[in-house]
């Protein structure tokens, strides 16, 4: 084994990367919480957001290419467009939720947090973690080992 081989795949078409490479510019996140909760309408994003009219269009533009939102025609007279999360938008909600927890625990002011979340079914507000879906242990650093996944094995199979 060369060295490095153990952790490139870690670096070899890294998910992270190419996750951010679509929705990790500030705009593009800040539109996908607008769309989480309700903004649907280019409108409503400008002035939601104060953002430039012509990065609000890049923005959206490139989030529908990826297939994160989804355009649709809600008026024909005069011609009007709304645009809704897929369901590859809508999986992202539990990161972005993340962020935003952090950002409240790291960066709030002293009044808290801006916005908390109330979670409907138990009426509390939602103190969300990361866990293993197999046995509900908390998914941390010091409890997760990176390991090459199918398609690094793929990759690097060697020919019969």
């Amino acid at each position: 084994m060369r060295s490095g081989d153990d952790l490139e795949h870690r670096f070899t078409a890294d998910s992270v990367g190419r996750a951010l490479a679509l929705v990790g510019e500030r705009w593009s996140l800040l539109i996908l919480r607008e769309t989480f909760f309700g903004v649907r309408r280019y409108g409503e994003f400008a002035r939601n957001l104060s953002i430039p009219r012509p990065t609000l269009s890049a923005r959206l533009k490139s989030l529908v290419d990826a297939e994160i939102l989804e355009r649709v025609q809600y008026s024909t007279e005069p011609e009007r467009y709304e645009y809704r999360l897929t369901a590859a938008g809508r999986d992202l909600f539990p990161a972005v939720v993340t962020l935003m927890q952090w950002g409240d625990r790291h960066l709030a002011g002293p009044d808290g947090p801006p916005i908390v979340l109330r979670h409907e079914d138990c009426g509390e507000i939602a103190d969300t973690y990361v866990a293993c879906r197999t046995c509900g242990g908390d998914i941390t650093t010091d409890r997760v080992t990176p390991e090459p996944g199918p398609a690094y094995r793929a990759k690097n199979a060697t020919p019969e």
